[in-house]
C-alpha cells in the first residue's frame, strides 16, 4: 500500500501529503487476502511443520512473541517483515522446547529464497517497467499486466497439481511441504 502510494505521489498523481486513496486500501486488501487464500495452507505447512513441529502452546509463543516485536519496532517507526518476525519466533519456540527438532536445511532453504527474493523482483520490475515503456501508455501497462496475470494464473494451477489444504496440513512431514499421498 505504501509503495503504490509513494509511486502515485512520485509521479505527481497524488500530493505529497495525501492519504492513501480507498482503491489503493481495497486493491492491497483484496491482493492479500486472495495470496493467503490461495498460498496459506502451504505457509502454514512449511513453518508448522517442516521448520518446527509445533503444538499450540509453542504457536501461542510465537504469535505472541511475533506481535510483540512487531509493536514494539513499529512504535520506535522501525518496518520489520512479519513473514520474518513469525518465522524467527516459530524457530524460537522450537529452541526452547526440550527435544524439539528444528530443521535446519528448511531454515536454510527459507533463507535463500528470502536472499533471492529482493534481486529477483527488482529485476522483474525492471524488466516489466523497460517493457511497458517500450509499447508506451496505456497500452504497454495493460500489456503488462495481462502477462503478470496469466503468470501468476500459471503458478496458482501448479500449484493446485499438489494442493496443501486443511484437509491434509497437519500430515507427517515428509521434506517437502507438499504431504505425501495418503493410502
Amino acid at each position: 500500500m505504501g509503495v503504490i502510494t509513494l509511486a502515485l505521489i512520485a509521479n505527481g498523481s497524488l500530493a505529497a501529503n495525501a492519504k492513501a486513496p480507498a482503491w489503493v486500501i481495497i486493491s492491497c486488501a483484496v491482493a492479500i487476502s486472495l495470496g493467503t487464500y490461495i498460498g496459506g495452507w502451504r505457509v502454514i505447512r512449511a513453518l508448522g511443520k517442516g521448520l518446527v513441529e509445533i503444538e499450540p502452546q509453542q504457536g501461542m509463543a510465537a504469535e505472541s512473541a511475533s506481535a510483540a516485536t512487531i509493536l514494539l519496532s513499529s512504535s520506535f517507526g522501525y518496518s520489520l517483515s512479519t513473514t520474518h518476525v513469525a518465522t524467527g519466533s516459530i524457530l524460537g519456540s522450537g529452541l526452547g522446547k526440550r527435544g524439539a527438532e528444528v530443521r535446519w536445511g528448511q531454515a536454510g532453504r527459507m533463507a535463500t529464497a528470502w536472499v533471492l527474493t529482493l534481486p529477483s523482483a527488482g529485476i522483474v520490475g525492471a524488466l516489466a517497467f523497460k517493457a511497458a515503456d517500450g509499447i508506451g501508455g496505456q497500452a504497454g501497462v495493460s500489456a503488462i499486466f495481462v502477462v503478470l496475470a496469466a503468470a501468476s494464473t500459471a503458478f496458482f494451477m501448479r500449484s493446485r497439481r499438489t494442493a496443501v489444504t486443511a484437509s491434509n496440513v497437519n500430515e507427517a512431514w515428509t521434506g517437502s511441504v507438499v504431504p505425501a499421498p495418503a493410502g
